[in-house]
């Protein structure tokens, strides 16, 4: 038993991922909740069956992950007085074994860390191109980092100091949260250890888009929220899609009218920035190559993310989860 650890697992029609997930955490923990937000394929019972706490989210309020982890969090604190730390994960992660002894250990010889996190890892990346995409994107460097993940475990002090996740975002909320538990002086490190087998299920392309798009609108957010802070959140992230989703092709059009055809060459920039990425790259060609490939293309809906945020924050748009499962 990993004394002071709680733990706080979200989901929704997760099924079998989240059957291994709550497997995965039976007696890792002095408590494990697991939030659920309206599931219909016998999630709740699942869970329940397995000896953990569950707390139906209110589907009166509008439903985001951070609403869901934030009243996870204050459910473990009810039932946990002695908390220290908090583990959230993800209804589709399986959770490593040994993870949540050595993230405690770490933290308890780290008193400035108040977030550590490890290895996500794909659990099927031969399924598709686009479970391997998520398999590179999960692996970011080791030591200091900028920001976690959804699975991750934190000091419990510090994140109740921080009121927790911003509950009205719909994408990018652990990435706002490090921003202001470090400009309150806390520090966020990535371990080698393996911590958690994410299932993305990703297997068409619109999910790719669909999910790339919720990738644009967090950074259009982040980016309004924090852009102007030293560290300019998410605006460089911001630009490109701006620059690469709309500029370049406005840049085509214009050349176009004024030189005729001759202005299409203008595309060769494309695949010429795909060639720089890929050389760039440190893994296997295939994966360089692929990267570079769907790093560029996503400069598309990156931008379309972008103007969804702007339509919703200055129009009469209404912010609603944007899903790719």
């Amino acid at each position: 038993m990993a004394t002071g650890i709680g733990i706080v697992v979200i989901g929704r029609n997760e099924g079998s991922r989240l059957e291994r997930c709550l497997t995965s955490l039976v007696g890792a923990a002095d408590k494990v909740v697991y939030v659920d937000s309206g599931s219909t394929d016998g999630s709740v019972q699942m869970a329940l069956t397995l000896g953990v706490e569950v707390l139906e989210l209110d589907l009166a309020i509008p439903f985001t992950a951070a609403r869901a982890r934030n009243e996870g969090f204050a459910c473990v604190q009810r039932l946990l007085p002695a908390l220290r730390y908090v583990q959230f994960v993800d209804g589709d992660c399986e959770v490593a074994s040994g993870w949540l002894p050595k993230a405690q250990a770490f933290l308890d010889a780290q008193p400035e860390v108040a977030v550590v996190c490890g290895r996500r890892r794909e659990r099927f990346p031969q399924r598709s191109i686009y479970n391997l995409l998520c398999d590179l994107e999960w692996d970011t460097p080791i030591g200091e980092a900028k920001a976690c993940g959804g699975d991750a475990l934190m000091r419990a002090d510090a994140f109740a100091a921080m009121s927790g996740f911003r509950p009205e975002l719909i994408a990018g909320e652990e990435p706002e949260l490090c921003v202001r538990l470090r400009a309150a002086g806390w520090k966020v490190w990535r371990l080698v250890d393996e911590m958690t087998l994410h299932d993305a299920a990703m297997t068409r392309f619109s999910q790719w888009w669909q999910r790339s798009l919720r990738a644009g609108y967090a950074f259009a957010e982040g980016a309004f929220l924090h852009g102007t802070a030293s560290e300019q959140h998410w605006l460089r992230e911001s630009r490109r899609a701006w620059f690469w989703g709309l500029g370049i092709p406005l840049a085509i059009i214009a050349a176009s009218l004024v030189l005729g055809g001759s202005g299409l060459l203008l595309l060769l920039v494309y695949p010429l920035q795909v060639v720089r990425l890929a050389r760039r790259g440190d893994r296997s060609a295939r994966e360089n190559w692929l990267q570079a490939f769907f790093l560029v293309l996503g400069k598309f809906p990156e931008m379309f993310g972008q103007v969804k945020f702007l339509l919703n924050r200055f129009g009469t748009g209404k912010s609603v989860l944007i899903e790719y499962k």
